[in-house]
């Protein structure tokens, strides 16, 4: 396992601790999958956690921004956000299908209440987190 370095604005536990009590624990929870990823990836030496559109964003320097959030207009599911642009959930849906229920081109979307595939989703966040290192890949190398 290498020994990823990890630089956190202040202003992101503020969010966190924000939350509302029942999201907490799946926002924590998708954080601790993001950071996990980081870790046991080679390729991610350092992965900063900010805020971006104040939401709590993930930036490694190989990597595609992944943003993460509740929203009240929405108080049943919770996201993981990825660059729109990017090859990376038009990849996700190629290999993954119907196993994440996706937003266009830009998000996994989660119900309160889902079990999280969370093996899939750690390669989904590998992939975003060194994603201009195999962008160039066939399905970003999921396959």
């Amino acid at each position: 396992m290498n020994k990823t370095k990890l630089t956190i604005d202040p202003e992101v536990n503020r969010k966190f601790k924000a939350y509302p009590k029942h999201v907490k624990d799946k926002m924590n929870h998708l954080r601790k999958l993001i950071l996990e990823a980081a870790q046991n990836h080679d390729g991610v030496l350092e992965i900063e956690e900010t805020l971006k559109w104040n939401e709590p964003s993930y930036i490694a320097k190989k990597g595609s921004t992944i943003r993460i959030d509740w929203k009240e207009k929405h108080p049943d599911q919770y996201a993981i956000y990825f660059k729109c642009t990017s090859k990376l959930v038009p990849s996700f849906k190629a290999i993954y299908g119907d196993l994440f229920t996706y937003e266009g081109d830009r998000a996994i979307v989660f119900q309160l209440d889902d079990v999280l595939p969370e093996n899939e989703l750690k390669k989904c966040l590998s992939a975003a987190l060194t994603y201009h290192a195999i962008k160039h890949l066939p399905h970003l190398g999921l396959s």
